[in-house]
C-alpha cells in the first residue's frame, strides 16, 4: 500500500502549481472543514458556498502556502475569517433593508459581529456539552474525527441507524440552543451598548 504524501509534501507540491496535490488536500480536508463550517452557520447551501470560496482562493493564492507550516490550522483560520465575513455581509443587507424599511431592529457593526461571533463558538461548545455522552460522543466523532457514520457504528458497535438518528437528534439540538441562546445574547448586547 502506498503511503499518502504528509501535508508539508502537499502543501510544497501546490505552491507550485501541483494540481494533484491540491486535489489530495482538498479530498482530504474538505469534509472536515465543511462539518466545522455547517455546524457554526448551520445552513447547508451557506456551508456550501463558503467551503468552495476557501478551496478556490487557496488555489488562487497557491504560491504564498510557503510560509504556512499546518494547513489543517490554516484552513480552519481561513473558514472562520469567512465566516466572519458572511456575517459582515448579511449585516450588510440588513442595514440596506433598514434603511428601506426603517421600523426595522438595528443591526450591529463588524466588530460587534466578531463579538457575537465569539460567542456564538462559545455558546456551541456549550451546546455540545449539553449533549448526552453517548450523542456528544457520536457528533464528535463525525464532526472532529471526520468518521462515516459506518465507522461511528463499528467503533461503538451500534447500528449505522443508530449512529444516524443521534448524530441527527445531537445536531438539531446544537442548532436550536445556539439559535436561542444567541438570540438571548444580541438582545442583551443590543440593550446594554446601543
Amino acid at each position: 500500500m502506498r503511503r499518502q504524501p504528509d501535508d508539508e509534501m502537499l502543501i510544497s507540491s501546490i505552491a507550485n502549481g501541483d494540481r494533484h496535490a491540491f486535489a489530495a488536500l482538498y479530498t482530504r480536508y474538505l469534509k472536515s472543514v465543511h462539518n466545522y463550517v455547517f455546524l457554526v452557520c448551520g445552513d447547508a447551501e451557506t456551508a456550501e458556498e463558503i467551503v468552495q470560496s476557501l478551496f478556490v482562493k487557496l488555489w488562487e493564492n497557491r504560491e504564498r502556502l510557503h510560509a504556512v507550516f499546518c494547513i489543517r490550522s490554516y484552513l480552519f483560520k481561513c473558514a472562520k475569517n469567512m465566516l466572519l465575513d458572511h456575517l459582515r455581509k448579511e449585516q450588510m443587507k440588513a442595514r440596506v433593508y433598514q434603511q428601506i424599511s426603517p421600523k426595522e431592529e438595528a443591526v450591529a457593526d463588524g466588530a460587534d459581529s466578531r463579538i457575537i461571533f465569539n460567542q456564538y463558538l462559545h455558546i456551541m461548545r456549550e451546546a455540545i456539552n449539553l449533549l448526552p455522552n453517548k450523542r456528544r460522543q457520536i457528533v464528535l466523532m463525525r464532526t472532529e474525527d471526520e468518521l462515516s457514520l459506518d465507522e461511528i457504528a463499528a467503533d461503538l458497535d451500534i447500528s449505522k441507524s443508530v449512529v444516524k438518528k443521534q448524530l441527527y437528534q445531537g445536531l438539531s439540538f446544537i442548532r436550536s440552543y445556539i439559535s436561542v441562546q444567541l438570540d438571548l445574547v444580541v438582545l442583551i448586547f443590543f440593550i446594554l451598548f446601543k
